[in-house]
């Protein structure tokens, strides 16, 4: 009795002196709720702006990045030019293509491009969907993408072909259901991009940084495969040891990321 008054008046005291602690107080199960983290609508419209600076996107086009409270959304801007997306354009969307917690204002066709991917892929975070010219040659002939250099090592794991033909015969060439999102998914696989057949690519990363300097330097590295390849001899390719130990770096674009963000100026 004497010993766990003791034990109760110690406790008292600590509380007059704002030191108690939670055992003390019986709270062992007690734990401090951790804030949110912020939502990266900043470097969403950014990406939108610096690929279409880029050329990557032009008129058409969109990225993407997972909802970073909720694993089970995404953020993607409404249906519009990237150049001209403001933070006020960016809509939430669960896996199935759906706006969350509003109306549709008018969204993209092809937003099942990203939940499947998602889905299909708990390591990715951000996605780009392109039309980018010097692609469109690759995904129409039986010329695989190389790796040709350090800044786009990515391309040396393989870039398969997704034929929607083979997924739904005689289309219109857009994923524009969950279905043709799925089977896009599944050419994709564990790659980091995959072209699709009269149509452009996807391009996916951990992070808005990444799949926005992928999709830059696949543009750029798709251009130096086929100079390369004009200028006829055998062409020698980054290999897949090589690659592996480049693509160690968490942030290898984050200079690049950096330079083309201060180059758009404010981000409203």
């Amino acid at each position: 009795m004497i010993a766990g008054r003791r034990a109760f008046l110690a406790a008292c005291a600590g509380v007059a002196g704002g030191v108690a602690s939670a055992s003390a107080l019986g709270l062992q199960g007690a734990a401090p709720q951790r804030p949110l983290p912020p939502l990266p609508i900043d470097d969403l419209v950014a990406a939108n702006r610096i690929l279409a600076r880029q050329g990557v996107l032009d008129g058409m086009g969109h990225v993407s990045v997972r909802n970073p409270r909720s694993p089970a959304q995404f953020l993607l801007a409404r249906s519009l030019a990237p150049a001209l997306v403001t933070h006020a354009d960016i809509l939430t969307y669960d896996l199935d293509g759906r706006v969350v917690g509003g109306t549709d204002p008018g969204s993209y066709q092809e937003r099942f491009i990203h939940g499947e991917i998602y889905r299909a892929r708990p390591d990715v975070q951000a996605v780009v969907h392109c039309h980018t010219p010097s692609l469109i040659p690759f995904a129409a002939s039986n010329v695989p993408l190389r790796a040709m250099y350090h800044m786009a090592v990515f391309v040396a794991e393989g870039v398969p072909v997704f034929d929607i033909r083979a997924a739904a015969g005689v289309t219109d060439l857009l994923v524009k259901t969950l279905a043709l999102g799925r089977a896009l998914a599944s050419s994709l696989g564990s790659k980091q991009a995959v072209l699709m057949r009269g149509h452009g690519a996807v391009v996916t990363a951990n992070s808005i940084p990444n799949v926005v300097g992928r999709s830059v330097y696949l543009d750029l590295n798709a251009r130096a495969q086929m100079q390369a390849i004009a200028l006829g001899g055998t062409i020698s390719y980054v290999e897949r040891d090589e690659a592996r130990l480049r693509m160690a770096d968490p942030n290898e674009y984050a200079r690049a990321w950096d330079l083309w963000k201060r180059e758009l100026g404010p981000i409203k």
